[in-house]
């Protein structure tokens, strides 16, 4: 697999600096585990990310869930919107698998809470979904509970990008997409903070897609098969270390659009745009016998930079689920090609814009 990452090319994006791995997981306690499915009939797969390594149920997380257009399956969000907590691992699949992956995690988490002798009675788990039947035979339903199991067992801190996981067969701006991360560290008080992203692209019009304010896609449309309307989705998981409320949170959500914007999608009719958002600096203990939470949330009037973080790490994780992606060939012959011939093709003219 092609492990490279868009700065490998000389290409920064934003003025914020990047996390240890530049990926989610440089938010502690924030693991990420996949299982992929290659075979000559499937392209697909199960990513999940664990947001805390404490049982999650027991200890939720303030969390904001944001739809941007709705043409999406995802489960757990009202939940989340209603009550601005994350009580789930968050998993991410494709459409037709979105029931199992969801029966597969409330079957984890009955175990999990077992241990500490809990009998769970509800639960919100909470799981997104791209549809991939361009390059996986969607029908054949071949993401099992073994699958969900053993992404939640091999979740890593230095997890793969590309084709890999949910990502495997799902197209971005008509080339190869998949699962892509950034991450940026902010100061405030004199205190480092993370901000990392974490995508799973299946969007874009293929003369559409821009690096840098660079029009790739209109240089390279006529060479890769492309697509001429923004429609598929994109997955955004938003983690940070910085105490928000659930309301900043979504606030924050609303931003990481924009860095979908400069990658060039006008977020089509058919694209379902979803971003879920949450923050590992405090935990509402489920047992709390006092009234009240002794919390604290950011100033709003220094968030400005927050809103910064997320739009310049958002962009970056597509690009790197992209670039990070392999040529992949589908079930009917269909051929997805890498970004990455064509990006070292334009490097120089790309960079002249940074």
């Amino acid at each position: 697999m092609n492990k490279k990452r868009i700065r490998d090319y000389g290409i920064s994006l934003g003025r914020l600096p990047t996390g240890i791995r530049n990926n989610i997981a440089d938010v502690s306690g924030v693991l990420v585990g996949h299982s992929t499915i290659d075979s000559k009939e499937n392209r697909t797969g199960i990513t999940v990310i664990l947001p805390t390594s404490d049982n999650i149920f027991f200890n939720k997380l303030p969390a904001a869930a944001y739809v941007l257009n709705g043409f999406g399956k995802s489960t757990g969000l009202t939940q989340i919107q209603e009550m601005g907590t994350l009580e789930s691992p968050i998993a991410l699949t494709n459409t037709f698998n979105v029931g199992l992956v969801q029966d597969a995690l409330i079957e984890y988490m009955i175990a999990r809470c077992g241990q500490n002798d809990f009998s769970l009675k509800s639960f919100n788990p909470v799981v997104g979904e791209c549809n991939d039947s361009a390059l996986n035979n969607i029908a054949k339903r071949a993401v099992k509970k073994d699958h969900v199991f053993s992404a939640i067992d091999n979740a890593k801190k230095d997890f793969e990008q590309g084709d890999v996981g949910a990502g495997k067969g799902t197209v971005c701006f008509g080339l190869k997409g998949g699962i892509g991360s950034a991450s940026r560290v902010i100061s405030l008080d004199g205190k480092e903070y993370t901000l990392g992203v974490l995508v799973q692209s299946n969007f874009g019009c293929t003369e559409d897609l821009t690096i840098q304010g660079f029009p790739i896609g209109a240089r390279i449309k006529n060479r890769v098969g492309s697509t001429e309307s923004d429609k598929g989705s994109i997955i955004s998981v938003v983690a940070t270390d910085i105490p928000l409320s659930s309301r900043q949170i979504y606030r924050i959500l609303k931003r990481a659009c924009i860095g979908i914007g400069h990658t060039g999608s006008y977020i089509g009719n058919g694209s379902g745009d979803i971003m879920i958002g949450f923050s590992t600096a405090y935990k509402l203990q489920m047992k709390q016998d006092t009234c009240f939470y002794p919390i604290t949330i950011l100033n709003d009037g220094k968030i400005d930079v927050v809103f910064r973080a997320v739009i310049e790490a958002e962009e970056e994780a597509i690009l790197n689920s992209m670039i990070a992606a392999d040529t992949v060939t589908g079930y009917t012959g269909k051929k997805c090609y890498s970004l990455q011939p064509y990006l070292e093709e334009y490097r120089t003219s790309i960079c002249s814009k940074t």
